[in-house]
């Protein structure tokens, strides 16, 4: 048996204080085409280490080996193997271990050729989004020249329609040690051009491993999917939300005072005991991600499967989870084999997803991997109708990140989400929301409700609608003002929203708040009776008109009003928000006309429409629509784009 591959930077003096990039490699194969021998030469660490496995000569379950070598600019790289079976008995064990993996190294052997696990193993891998990796041939000094040649031509026309044609195709034999300095070179190359996973993102740990050693106590061992861990952080165990302590972390047998995504960690645990955790747990921050049983995904079916039709059950793979679920079309008519759909997948048991997570789903009879997908949404809005929740996930699933946090916020209306809330929701810590949404609030697209509450734009003006249109009826009717939290129950606001609209209004001077009343700024509780009952047969008049209101002289006209009381009562209704002027025309619109207007407008968010849509929409002619577009685009709601607007 040749020696494992090794390099000087392993003894680096200075490793402990430089963490090595941490890359993680899948392997994919056949039962017996050679992929735990392989993984042995490279580094010496045989990864069957179950006694049924030596017994049997085969691989049952996952098996870790790590190499830490150079890269070509004198940095260390820490490659991690995940050994996976190649039996179609443990498929499942397979897909535990494919589901964290930067690229996948693929071993055909040269006697066999491409095989019925060669395939479905590639196409896993596919499902999962991995897009890199290379084609080892084992075995290749047990044939000859010919046949090897023979077998490359199959192998390369098998990989023409995947993600690996083009890529690099390595003869090798483990046991002569051909092809072993080239493969490892190739790993170096490969391992080089995978790009850093993002910090930004909250820590997760899906456990495939847990055990006690002797002298620690509870171990646990996985794949760091995202963020980073650190030695003393408080961490919970999901689904379950156990909570313990990490003691100690090692990365292949280095101790490390803090871990970054795409390691390989043990980690040794205070606070749970080891039968209390198990394979397809994920460990977790503290307070951050929670398991979930209901998601809203894009399904994918690969060719040749079964057509998948509503209410079907599948086995659901995603990192170390499986369960079963029920998957529920967002159209009836089934999914066709090679086509891909938005559907709802309900789960037995709870599981934690978020969005981009990658997944795998198979039939039990006859069982096979049919397909797979990725989560869009783990945390679906409860009772919105079918035709609204397959809009809205349209509209998300290709938008950049900076729109599909603002469509986050957005669904939630007038109540808005806290950062702690989107973070959960999406995987972004909330650094990395703050940073997202800065251009979003100085534009005002977004309002900042306070440091926590991220608000729409467009749900706040419907909110500041909501709290202005109750003042007013209430101050027509009576001419008093009206208490804040009689206000709060007629407009149906958090107290958060309320109190920052609140205050937001008094500070533009168009409430006043005197003790715990609030009033229309300027309003004079002793106004005479008659003026009370003019501005309310104007701001009656002008509500009754719509979209389409007349010129103050025609109202001043028909109520008998003259010119000096007209610009007074226009004057108070402009001061109170009851009426807004639109430009520079002398056009008036009811606040409530506005907000119909809005309503209309929110079922085209995302979608450019032009004046004659906008004419179509509100039955308005060009005197009117004109004027009302210029006021939409000052206030963000729409935004000009030539001929066109946006719907934002």
């Amino acid at each position: 048996m040749r020696p494992p591959i090794t390099s000087d930077s392993v003894s680096d003096p200075n490793r402990a204080t430089r963490q090595p990039k941490s890359v993680v490699i899948g392997t994919a194969g056949h039962i017996d085409h050679g992929k735990t021998a392989l993984v042995r030469a490279l580094t010496g660490i045989d990864t069957d280490r179950l006694p049924e496995e030596k017994r049997r000569g085969i691989t049952i379950d996952l098996g870790f080996a790590s190499l830490e070598t150079g890269a070509p600019d004198k940095s260390l790289l820490r490659l991690s193997f995940i050994d996976v079976p190649g039996h179609k008995l443990f498929i499942r064990n397979m897909l535990a271990g494919a589901g964290g993996i930067d690229a996948v190294m693929l071993v055909i052997s040269a006697e066999e050729g491409v095989k019925p696990q060669t395939e479905e193993h590639l196409a896993i891998c596919s499902m999962l989004g991995v897009t890199r990796g290379l084609t080892v041939i084992s075995k290749c000094d047990a044939v000859s020249t010919s046949r090897l040649t023979e077998i490359r031509h199959e192998i390369e026309h098998f990989l023409a329609p995947t993600f690996l044609n083009n890529h690099v195709l390595i003869p090798v034999s483990a046991f002569s040690g051909q092809g072993l300095q080239e493969l490892h070179s190739e790993l170096i190359s490969l391992a080089t051009q995978i790009p850093d996973r993002d910090s930004r993102m909250l820590p997760r740990l899906p456990l495939d491993r847990s055990f006690v050693m002797k002298g620690f106590g509870t171990v646990v061992t996985g794949t760091l999917i995202s963020g980073t861990f650190k030695n003393g952080q408080t961490i919970e165990i999901e689904p379950g939300a156990r909570t313990a302590r990490i003691r100690g972390m090692q990365v292949h047998g280095h101790p490390e005072e803090q871990i970054l995504a795409g390691s390989r960690v043990a980690m040794n645990l205070i606070g749970v005991d080891a039968p209390d955790i198990h394979r397809g747990q994920t460990l977790v921050e503290a307070s951050s991600v929670a398991a979930v049983d209901v998601v809203d995904a894009e399904v994918i079916l690969l060719p040749h499967s079964p057509r998948l039709k509503h209410r079907s059950s599948v086995h659901f793979h995603a990192f170390s989870t499986e369960t079963l679920a029920s998957i529920s079309l967002y159209e009836y008519q089934p999914v066709e084999a090679g086509t891909k759909r938005l559907v709802r997948l309900k789960f037995n048991d709870p599981v934690v997803l978020l969005p981009g997570d990658r997944f795998v789903i198979r039939q039990s009879s006859p069982a096979m991997t049919i397909g797979g997908g990725q989560v869009i949404d783990a945390h679906p809005v409860p009772n919105l109708s079918k035709a609204k929740c397959l809009a809205w996930l349209n509209e998300l699933k290709d938008a950049p990140v900076e729109q599909q946090l603002y469509l986050r916020i957005a669904r939630r209306g007038t109540a808005g989400i806290s950062l702690r809330e989107i973070s959960a929701e999406t995987g972004w810590t909330e650094e990395a929301i703050r940073s997202l949404t800065t251009h979003l609030t100085s534009e005002g697209t977004l309002w900042k409700v306070s440091d926590d509450i991220l608000l729409a734009g467009r749900a706040g003006i419907e909110a500041v609608v909501s709290i202005m249109t109750a003042i007013e009826q209430h101050t027509t009717s009576s001419g008093a003002g009206l208490k804040r939290a009689e206000m709060r129950i007629r407009t149906k606001l958090s107290v958060q929203v309320f109190n920052y609209l609140l205050e937001k209004l008094a500070y533009e001077k168009r409430l006043q708040i005197r003790d715990e009343s609030v009033h229309l700024y300027g309003s004079d509780e002793q106004l005479p009776e008659r003026d009370t009952k003019l501005l309310s047969a104007v701001a009656l008049t002008y509500e009754a008109a719509g979209l389409a209101s007349p010129p103050p002289e025609e109202v001043a006209k028909k109520l008998a009003i003259n010119k000096e009381d007209m610009r007074r009562l226009m004057v108070l209704l402009l001061k109170n928000r009851t009426l807004t002027k639109l430009g520079n025309e002398n056009l008036y619109v009811h606040q409530l006309a506005l907000q119909g207007l809005l309503s209309r407008l929110a079922a085209h968010r995302g979608q450019s429409i032009d004046i004659g849509q906008f004419k179509q929409l509100t039955g308005l002619s060009r005197k009117y629509a004109i004027p009302l577009l210029e006021y939409l685009d000052r206030e963000h709601i729409t935004r000009k784009q030539g001929e066109h607007r946006l719907v934002l």
